[in-house]
């Protein structure tokens, strides 16, 4: 699954996109620095997401929505066709 991909299977699970999460976390105290255990334990208590759901939120919480070019369109399980996320909902996705 990509990148995305997980992060549009939360906005489906939850009613949040990730911008939303972002919001959240940073009430909560979460940002760039967090590690990932205290985020980790907020969303599965709150929000019910597991582990690798969570870790995406993770990510872009405390290092935005770049993500590494190694996984823009490798063809592994975890590939993305591009390098920046979308956080504003699937349904506004311009990339689709």
């Amino acid at each position: 699954m990509s990148f995305q991909a997980y992060l549009d299977n939360i906005e489906a699970k939850t009613g949040l996109t990730p911008r939303q999460f972002i919001e959240l976390a940073t009430e909560r105290g979460f940002g760039p620095g967090t590690k990932a255990t205290p985020i980790v334990a907020w969303l599965a208590e709150d929000h019910g997401l597991g582990r690798g759901h969570a870790m995406a939120l993770v990510h872009v919480i405390t290092k935005g929505p770049q993500i590494s070019a190694k996984h823009v369109d490798s063809g592994g399980a975890h590939s993305d066709p591009a390098d920046t996320l979308w956080l504003d909902g699937a349904a506004t996705n311009p990339n689709g």
